[in-house]
């Protein structure tokens, strides 16, 4: 009898043991190894101008495209608002004229060239009056924008150039920003000649207008 139990009881315990090991958790997997991502380089004086210029140049040469050849003329002296002041103000084209001649004032010094046409102080090629010529002297000037951008560097945007608008020379950093701000000061100008002609500008599309 003794050793029926003794037996009986070894048998429970191998049992037990059995089951143990059957319900001993799966070790979990080891987790994959991370994708290794390349550092992203820091960004450039250079890099930073051009994103800028990359802006302007969309909106403005949208806004230069989006106004119809027979509107390219417009001058809101001919809409006679009582009370307004726009005698001798430039035309539609002449503005977007003026931007790109101004543009390639500015960038030109910064790529060692010169504008590639006559700039008229600051008004560009008088002869120049269709809107296919004026959009292409536009973006032309662009491009040299983006290659004056390409060209400012830690170490020279502080040199000095001689300045066109003045006496004192200004530093190339100036050159390659101030086509800029000025193309944004234009650019309202542009955007209420084309809303006073009925066209919304390409930018403020689908922007509630």
């Amino acid at each position: 009898m003794k050793h029926i139990r003794v037996f009986c009881l070894l048998a429970v315990l191998s049992l037990a043991v059995g089951a143990m090991a059957q319900s001993k958790p799966a070790t979990a997997p080891a987790p994959a190894p991370q994708a290794q991502t390349t550092p992203q380089p820091p960004p450039t004086i250079g890099a930073a101008v051009d994103s800028q210029i990359g802006i302007i140049e969309s909106e403005i040469v949208g806004a230069a495209e989006a106004m119809p050849e027979d509107k390219f003329n417009f001058a809101p002296t001919s809409l006679n608002i009582p009370g307004s002041d726009y005698k001798g103000v430039r035309t539609f084209a002449q503005q977007v004229k003026h931007v790109a001649t101004v543009n390639f004032i500015l960038w030109a010094p910064l790529v060692g060239e010169k504008p590639p046409l006559d700039v008229n102080k600051g008004e560009g090629p008088a002869t120049m009056t269709s809107k296919a010529d004026i959009v292409k002297y536009l973006k032309d000037s662009y491009a040299m924008g983006h290659r004056a951008a390409k060209s400012l560097t830690a170490d020279n945007v502080v040199e000095l150039l001689p300045a066109p608008f003045g006496p004192r020379p200004l530093p190339r950093l100036f050159f390659g920003t101030f086509g800029v701000a000025h193309g944004f000061d234009h650019y309202g100008q542009i955007v209420e000649y084309l809303r006073m002609n009925g066209i919304v500008p390409p930018a403020s599309r689908g922007n509630n207008n």
